[in-house]
């Protein structure tokens, strides 16, 4: 910690100074010039609460908000991975109709904002896939069951799982565009020799891109796809629009009953950080991890 300090330059000093007065001016003119009150003692309740009729502790608005979002951002990064590696491998195919149609969807959802893309996703895709296939019905029916304890567990109140299925259809479909380009360039950094080598022993192409390319393309992909799951977290309160009951959501249902603004962006705030800094810190140890067991294997080698 000392050594990092001694490496700290002038203009480090001046920086810190900066943010620090930066911070002050809008406390103050928080605290002061908007004459607003500060009630702190609030937040906690939000987030979990005791149940007198149950006799225990039970997540409140936030936390049950969190939880959403922890479920949506887990199936959402699955489905787009399944979807992204599909586009990766299209975008790459020699067959041109397959490229161009690859190509396109990548496009436009890299250059439409978010917002529209959501909107446009969820009325023409996810609420007609939830009808097609009965979602809702099957998860009212559910609901109404007395043994629903895994199904609550995997996916809240089934009564909202429409939603959540919608939720889920919607950052999946967006999320799929980022991941099928990281898995594009990670398909074209394999030398071609792979390519050569693999048909030389008289494997066909899809026996080539399943034992050779995928398997050494995806350990290149690893960094790039760890930050767009991080992404995708951050990326999931988009969905609030849809009104999947997610911790943004949530937070604006308790910034409308108790006018604490401040108080519950600011909490909010700090549970994304803590997911996504933690993430961070994890991705990167199994990168120091894996960087080290390669190292060693080329020693010995």
């Amino acid at each position: 910690m000392l050594n990092k300090m001694k490496k700290l330059h002038w203009f480090d000093y001046v920086l810190l100074l900066c943010v620090v007065i930066f911070i002050a001016i809008v406390w103050y003119r928080i605290d002061g010039a908007l004459n607003y009150r500060w009630r702190w003692e609030l937040i906690p309740n939000y987030i979990i609460r005791y149940d007198a009729e149950k006799g225990r502790w039970v997540a409140n608005l936030l936390l049950q908000g969190l939880i959403t979002t922890l479920r949506v951002s887990l199936y959402a990064s699955v489905l787009a991975l399944v979807l992204g590696v599909i586009l990766g491998i299209a975008r790459c195919s020699q067959n041109l109709a397959v490229k161009m149609l690859a190509r396109t969807y990548l496009e436009l959802l890299r250059n439409i904002p978010p917002v529209v893309v959501i909107f446009i996703f969820f009325f023409f895709l996810s609420e007609q896939i939830v009808l097609a296939f009965g979602i809702e019905d099957w998860a009212r029916a559910i609901a109404r069951q007395e043994d629903k304890a895994v199904w609550e567990f995997f996916f809240g109140d089934m009564r909202r799982f429409p939603s959540l299925v919608s939720g889920v259809v919607v950052l999946a479909l967006f999320e799929s565009a980022f991941v099928g380009e990281i898995i594009r360039a990670g398909i074209q950094s394999i030398d071609k020799g792979q390519h050569e080598a693999a048909e030389s022993i008289g494997m066909n192409k899809i026996d080539q891109m399943r034992f050779v390319i995928m398997p050494q393309a995806l350990k290149k992909v690893l960094p790039p796809m760890a930050n767009q799951f991080i992404s995708l977290i951050k990326d999931s309160s988009i969905i609030s629009l849809i009104s999947v009951q997610e911790l943004t959501f949530k937070t604006i249902e308790l910034v409308a009953s108790t006018r604490a603004i401040f108080e519950a962006w600011i909490t909010t705030a700090l549970f994304y950080f803590v997911i996504c800094f933690s993430l961070s810190v994890l991705f990167r140890y199994f990168e120091r991890g894996g960087a080290s067991a390669l190292e060693l294997q080329q020693r010995n080698r």
